[in-house]
């Protein structure tokens, strides 16, 4: 039964991530963490974490660390199949659409009337991350003296660092890692 839950699911993930990875970040959170109850906000935040830095696809990473942690080779496989079905399907479909009638202005209408849509979905994860990293709450959660000092000294510096002077995001994580777990192993606190 568990890995019917996880094959449809992520076949919705798949077909309503629309704009990308992270498009499909709180999608996935829907699914796993407030509808099915099969991780607990902490557990998919560190599973979005490590699937950022791992080489690949977001979405993809996601769902192969989702089904490791809850049904084990079974589960990867199945959440990495649903996830990429409907993105197959679609691309093929569209492509050829695309290729077809891409002169079309009613084309470009539409593409242009998604793009909002899809900022929007990237812009609730980022948020989502954002709030899970610095009070380890969601939004709706979030109390100013929960704030976790050392998160939000790594955030501003990294986002500092990476505006200013545009430094690849390899060495904001490998150098947020250790910085962190320096300063976590000097002063004790976790």
């Amino acid at each position: 039964m568990l890995l019917l839950k996880l094959f449809f699911s992520f076949i919705q993930i798949g077909l309503f991530s629309v704009g990308g990875g992270y498009a499909a970040i709180p999608l996935i959170q829907e699914q796993i963490v407030n509808i099915h109850g099969l991780m607990t906000l902490e557990e998919f935040s560190d599973l979005i974490t490590v699937a950022e830095m791992t080489p690949g696809p977001i979405s993809i990473n996601s769902a192969t660390f989702v089904g490791m942690r809850l049904a084990g080779i079974p589960g990867v496989l199945l959440c990495s199949i649903g996830c990429i079905i409907p993105s197959f399907c679609i691309c093929l479909t569209l492509a050829h659409f695309y290729y077809k009638y891409r002169t079309v202005s009613g084309v470009q209408v539409v593409l242009g009337s998604l793009r909002p849509a899809v900022v929007a979905l990237i812009a609730s994860a980022g948020a989502s991350i954002l709030m899970l990293g610095l009070f380890q709450a969601e939004l709706q959660e979030v109390v100013l003296g929960n704030i976790r000092l050392v998160e939000l000294g790594i955030f501003v510096v990294a986002l500092f660092i990476l505006r200013k002077f545009k430094v690849s995001a390899i060495s904001i994580i490998l150098g947020s890692g250790v910085v962190g777990t320096v300063i976590y192993a000097l002063t004790g606190a976790v």
